[in-house]
Parts: structure tokens; C-alpha cells; sequence
């Protein structure tokens, strides 16, 4: 079995289309092979090799996906949001000790000064149009030696951050077996072949695109199709131009494109997915139902994290069967139930999901304390906490009962913000909903949930409130609505609980 990325993408014909992208010819897996070689001797002769880091700052599109899987085939990357400011920038680029950055032509802007005011290397992109999509050169007036033997399976080939919501973003290595392995089991699990082609509109810093779409996708030589990004408004016009056999993303993301599927049913009829996949955030039950219903394929529900280099289970294709409201069944590592604070597997009902495999990352850098938390040894095997509480039904199923950390505790009754997002979000005014902690003076927290209406409907807090208290126990139901237009998303289109009341400008009148 492959076990780097260069194995990945070694044996898959010469002429076969890999790589697309809006209005451009395909880059074949023979130009995708000789990239990788050029790309390697820039880097070599700018002085970077092997165990080197490199921060990719890129906008989404097929250059990106193209950067990702040839640097990490010589050096480490980094991919970093192309949004953040200046001052964001310097401390990653720091944190990570990156040695270059690679940045399109031109680009002058805060990753630039980051670098700048860092004193690391700039690695300049430049590429045509003209050309096959993810074709690009990279040039740099730094020169140096390094260390030019290829990386092997032990050596790092991404490296990211955890989110960093409540303390210090954690940084996570995905060696070159983990990453791998990963994409081997994504794409066993989805059944993928090289008729398959990925339409991603995922953003390629980030542990879904980069592994779900792009790399489960060229380890079995099928096709990645590569949009600037997520819009929905052009979504279907690109469903109609690539032609792709299924999509993935995230929630709110499926939740945009099912606002606009009305207006394109003759795109989605003409349609040759074969499955949709949905994953880094719970997909709420009706949404799950009114996919398939629209696009008439099945929704794959995948759960996944950074430090699993993405996929840890995935509800099956047929003859298996898509639960709403479950994640899945293991797909890749082996999935347990554990003690919440004792380094035991339990056979409780309801624990804190724990991973062992291949695609784990074999800890957090420079954090013995974190790792400390976050791993313990159990059945002679290396046990990773998610820190995601969770149950498995009687037919193998995981189901997410919620973060550890977004468990509401309202005066010692523990709600869980799933299940109460899950009731909301099956009233038929309701598009998009987050059930957050609202903190109270006397039960600590109480339960609040911000919600999104379907275009034209009207309906009140009170309206969404009496609704959920005719199917939810008393102390579940919130006792604040808040109707937006819009709800906070992070970078990755994911909404984000923690926080989310003093983002609202709730907590000084909570506490009032």
C-alpha cells in the first residue's frame, strides 16, 4: 500500500485528466509527475528540502490543490488562510518555523509583510491560464543547501492548527503514512474509482478539502475539479460544467445550495452524481432527508478532525444505509467508546470517542501537556481523545451527543446543542440553526440558539420556542431565540458555539 503522497500518485496512467478547473484543460497525472519534479528542484535550489516547512498562502482554486501535493513531496506544508491579517500571519508562520511562504506573483499583501518582517523566504507562484489548471512555476531570488532525499513515510507532510477557540491553537503534524492512509480510507469508503471526479469547493487550507476532496481523490486516479472556492450562486453553474460524480462540504454550505436548488432543477435533473458527502460539522437529520429528496442520491455523512488527518467514520453507501442524525460506522481507524477522564475504553453507552490507527497524528508539537490529555494507552494500542461525546447504536452507528466542551450544563441538567439543533431545524420556517450556551447568574449557563429563516418566511422567537417545547424536555428548550440573517461562521464555513454568545453581544445582558 502507498504510504507517501508521491506513492499515491505514481502508478495512475500518464495521460489520465487529474486536475481541472473553470474554463482550463485538465492536468494530466503524467504533468501532475513532472510538476512535482520541477517544483522540487525550485526548492532544492532555493535552499529547501527535506523537514523544511513551508506555509502555502494561496487563494482556493487548482494552483492551491497543485502546491499542496507537490511541495509536500519534497518539503513540509503549511497551508495558512489566505484571509487572516498581518499580524495573524507572523505569529504562524512563526509558530510553524517555516523556512519559505509561498505566495502568487504580485501578492504584496499581509502574508508578504508577515514574511518580510520575519526575514523568511518568498516563494513566488506564476502561472497561465493558457495552461493545464494547477500548472504553475515558482521562482525566488534566495539560493541555499538542504537536505534533497525525498521524505519518507515518517517524515511530516502537513502541518496545521486546531482552531484555537478557547486557548492557543494546538499544532497538529500529519506525517506522510497519515495522510496516506487517510486518503486510502476515504476513498474505500466512498468506493471511489478513476471514473470518479470530486467537484470541490472546499478551502484547501483546510483538512477536508485537502484530504477528502483532492487527495482520496488522485490516490485512486480520478478527477478534482477545483472551484475558486464556495459560492452559491454559482454552484450549479459549475455542477453543470464539471460534471462531477459527487461533491463534499459542509453544512451550511449544502444548506446554501438547497436554498437555490429550486431555480435549477434542470441542472441538478441533468446531474450525474452518484453520492453527496457531508463532513466537519454535524448535518442536521432534514437536511440530511431534503438532499436526498433534491439531488436524488444518497448523503454521506462523514465525521472527521485535524488530528485524524480528517475521516474517522462514514455512513456507508448501499447495500449499507445513510442514518440522518448518525456519523456512520468506523471507517479507517478503530473507533471506541472511553471513560471522560479515566484512561479506560468503557462499553458505556454514552463516553468520549476515542481513535487508533494509521492516520492519527502521533501527537501535538511541542505540547507534552496536551499530549498528556489527549492520548493514553489502552489494549496495547495508542488511544487519541476527540473530545467529541458520543454513542453507538445497535447497529454499530456512531452518533454525536456533542463537543465535551459545548455541552451546555444548565444548573447540573447537561443539554446536548445537537439534539436541540436537530429539533429546530426540522420546523419548516428554519434554515440554519446553532443551539450555544447563554451564560445566567444563577444556573450558570443557560440554553439560547441563534437562528436563520428560510427565504420569506416570517415566524417569532416565541413561535421557534413553542415548537420546541412541544418535543423537548423543559430544561431543554431555549430560552433565547435570536433571529439573524446571517449566523458567524469560522474560515471554513463551520458555526462555531463557543464564543458565540459574546460574539452576539449577549454576555454583559445575561449577566445584567
Amino acid at each position: 500500500m502507498p504510504d507517501t503522497l508521491k506513492e499515491l500518485i505514481a502508478s495512475h496512467p500518464e495521460t489520465a485528466p487529474a486536475i481541472g478547473a473553470p474554463s482550463r484543460e485538465w492536468l494530466s497525472y503524467g504533468g501532475l509527475r513532472a510538476l512535482s519534479s520541477s517544483v522540487a528542484d525550485a526548492l532544492h535550489q532555493a535552499g529547501i528540502g527535506r523537514g523544511d516547512r513551508v506555509a502555502i498562502v494561496l487563494p482556493n482554486g487548482p494552483e492551491m490543490a497543485t502546491a499542496f501535493i507537490t511541495v509536500a513531496q519534497t518539503a513540509v506544508t503549511a497551508p495558512l488562510n489566505p484571509a487572516y491579517r498581518e499580524d495573524e500571519f507572523a505569529f504562524y508562520i512563526d509558530d510553524l518555523k517555516a523556512k519559505a511562504v509561498v505566495l502568487m506573483e504580485g501578492d504584496e499583501g499581509p502574508a508578504s509583510a508577515a514574511a518580510k518582517r520575519l526575514g523568511v523566504t518568498v516563494l513566488r507562484l506564476a502561472f497561465d491560464e493558457a495552461q493545464p489548471a494547477g500548472k504553475f512555476t515558482l521562482h525566488t531570488e534566495s539560493t541555499g543547501t538542504c537536505d534533497e532525499t525525498a521524505p519518507d513515510a515518517s517524515d511530516v507532510a502537513l502541518i496545521l492548527h486546531t482552531s484555537g477557540t478557547t486557548s492557543r491553537p494546538k499544532i497538529v503534524p500529519l506525517l506522510q503514512s497519515n495522510v496516506a492512509a487517510s486518503a486510502q480510507n476515504i476513498a474505500k469508503s466512498l468506493a471511489l474509482t478513476a471514473d470518479d471526479r470530486c467537484m470541490n469547493v472546499m478551502p484547501l487550507f483546510h483538512i477536508h478539502g485537502l484530504l477528502a476532496a483532492v487527495s482520496a481523490t488522485l490516490s485512486t486516479g480520478g478527477q478534482v475539479w477545483c472551484a475558486p472556492g464556495f459560492d452559491a450562486l454559482r454552484f450549479f453553474g459549475w455542477l453543470r460544467d464539471c460534471d462531477p460524480t459527487w461533491y463534499t462540504a459542509v453544512p451550511t454550505m449544502h444548506q446554501a445550495i438547497l436554498s437555490r436548488a429550486g431555480r435549477n432543477a434542470d441542472v441538478i435533473e441533468a446531474a450525474r452524481l452518484r453520492f453527496l458527502r457531508s463532513s466537519s460539522a454535524s448535518l442536521p437529520g432534514p437536511v440530511m432527508e431534503k438532499l436526498f429528496e433534491t439531488f436524488g442520491a444518497p448523503v454521506i455523512e462523514g465525521y472527521g478532525m485535524t488530528e485524524a488527518a480528517h475521516q474517522m467514520c462514514s455512513n456507508p453507501l448501499a447495500p449499507g444505509a445513510q442514518k440522518p442524525g448518525a456519523v456512520g460506522v468506523p471507517a479507517g481507524p478503530e473507533v471506541r467508546i472511553a471513560h471522560e477522564i479515566e484512561p479506560l475504553l468503557t462499553d458505556g453507552a454514552v463516553g468520549e470517542i476515542v481513535i487508533s490507527g494509521p492516520n492519527v497524528t502521533p501527537g501535538y508539537e511541542s505540547n507534552p501537556e496536551a499530549n498528556a490529555k489527549n492520548f493514553f494507552e489502552a489494549d496495547g494500542k495508542r488511544w487519541f481523545r476527540t473530545g467529541d461525546q458520543g454513542m453507538f447504536d445497535a447497529d454499530g452507528y456512531l452518533s454525536l451527543t456533542g463537543r465535551l466542551k459545548e455541552i451546555i450544563n444548565r444548573g447540573g441538567e447537561k443539554v446536548s446543542p445537537l439534539e436541540v439543533d436537530g429539533v429546530l431545524s426540522a420546523h419548516p420556517a428554519v434554515a440554519q440553526v446553532v443551539t450555544f450556551a447563554l451564560p445566567h447568574p444563577k444556573l450558570g449557563e443557560e440554553v439560547a440558539a441563534a437562528v436563520v429563516l428560510r427565504e420569506g418566511e416570517e415566524v417569532t422567537d416565541r413561535d421557534i420556542r413553542a415548537f420546541a417545547t412541544e418535543r423537548l424536555a423543559d430544561f431543554k428548550v431555549p430560552r433565547k431565540v435570536i433571529i439573524l440573517d446571517e449566523i458567524p461562521k469560522g474560515a471554513t464555513g463551520k458555526m462555531q458555539r463557543i464564543g458565540l454568545a459574546e460574539k452576539l453581544g449577549l454576555v454583559d445582558a445575561a449577566a445584567s
